[in-house]
Order: C-alpha cells, then sequence, then structure tokens
C-alpha cells in the first residue's frame, strides 16, 4: 500500500452537518481498501481564482495509506458529488 494525501474544497454553502456527512462518507470510503491516517479540516478560505462562481471553500485534507486501485473510485465519488468544487490526490514519496 502507498501512502497518498487528497485535498477536497467543499462548496461554502454546505452546512456544518453535512460536511461532516460527507467527510465521514469519504472517510468510509478510504477505509474499504486503505486506512485514513488523518483528517485535517482547516477551514474556509478564500480561494486563488474563481472555482464554479465560488470565491471561498472549506479544505479538508485526508492523509491516507492506499492500494493504487482505490484512489481512481475515489476520485471518481469526487466528480459526482455536487458539493466538492475541487480535488487533488498525490502520492507521498
Amino acid at each position: 500500500m502507498n501512502k497518498y494525501e487528497s485535498i477536497v474544497i467543499i462548496n461554502p454553502n454546505v452546512d456544518e452537518e453535512a460536511m461532516k456527512a460527507l467527510i465521514s462518507r469519504f472517510t468510509d470510503l478510504i477505509n474499504s481498501d486503505g486506512k485514513v491516517e488523518k483528517v485535517d479540516e482547516l477551514g474556509k478560505r478564500k480561494l486563488a481564482y474563481d472555482v464554479k462562481k465560488f470565491k471561498e471553500g472549506f479544505y479538508t485534507v485526508f492523509y491516507f495509506e492506499a492500494n493504487t486501485n482505490l484512489i481512481a473510485e475515489l476520485e471518481r465519488n469526487y466528480r459526482i458529488t455536487d458539493e466538492i468544487i475541487k480535488f487533488m490526490t498525490v502520492k507521498q514519496d
């Protein structure tokens, strides 16, 4: 298993309860074929440029170990989730 870091920007109009549900959903997905080491909620921050007409968003970072086939499934779920406005997953050294 490899170590990964996944940064997700969530729509700023999402309420606290829905954001916790999203984080829980992705944590459960990662734990199905890997192991979440840490989740950092960095809070609402201003974006460098408008993304889908939003000027700010909630940043969340997932640190985890997983098999490579899980990354494609995780990013597919990011794409189909309307509350996610931007994401990036990178492999750590």
